[in-house]
This record gives C-alpha cells, sequence and structure tokens, in this order.
C-alpha cells in the first residue's frame, strides 16, 4: 500500500463563495461526510481546511496565496486507486473549476 496526498483546489472566488445557500452547504457538508464514510480504511488524515499560508526561503518569510483550499490523505494500492478514491468527490462538483491534485507520497528510502 502507498500514501497518496490529495490537495483541493478551490476555484470559487470570495463572491461565489458568498452565493452558496446555507442549504448548499449543508448538503455539500453532507456529501463530504458520506463520502469519508465510503471511504474510511483509505483515509489515513481526512485533512483539514489549507488557511494562512507562510512561504520560507533563504530570503526570509512571506505571507502568500494560492488556490490550495484543504487536503486529505489516503492510502492505496497504486496511484490510479488513490485517484480513483477521489474522482467522486463533492468538493469537484461544488464550483465549476475546483480539482484535486493527488500525489504520491513514497516512504524514505532505508
Amino acid at each position: 500500500m502507498g500514501r497518496f496526498l490529495a490537495l483541493f483546489n478551490g476555484a470559487a472566488d470570495e463572491v461565489g463563495k458568498a452565493e452558496l445557500s446555507e442549504q448548499q452547504q449543508s448538503e455539500f457538508l453532507e456529501a463530504w461526510a458520506s463520502w469519508a464514510q465510503a471511504n474510511e480504511k483509505a483515509l489515513v488524515d481526512p485533512g483539514a481546511p489549507l488557511n494562512a499560508k507562510k512561504l520560507v526561503t533563504v530570503q526570509g518569510v512571506e505571507d502568500f496565496t494560492d488556490a490550495m483550499i484543504g487536503y486529505a490523505v489516503v492510502e492505496a494500492g497504486s496511484h490510479d486507486e488513490a485517484v480513483e478514491i477521489f474522482s467522486g468527490h463533492p468538493h469537484l462538483g461544488l464550483h465549476a473549476g475546483n480539482s484535486i491534485a493527488v500525489l504520491e507520497c513514497p516512504a524514505p528510502p532505508g
């Protein structure tokens, strides 16, 4: 089994986020919970939102913004299996342009 990091990318701007009704938000959270329950055996870390962001370089530290809004970690038999786990995730249908990057996290050598 391999580990895979999923990075949730959000396409909505602040106006788009604000346009979601309470019912839409509630339905989305219910769909997310159902997805998590259906995939509970694969979920190593169900993840969390990604908020305050700092970029650290040899030149110093600075705030930054990007489209990454959340993460999750799963274990799967292959990269394709990990991708399949996220292919039906409710995040993809919440806003046009939302996406999920699925990255392999191999064990450290040794």
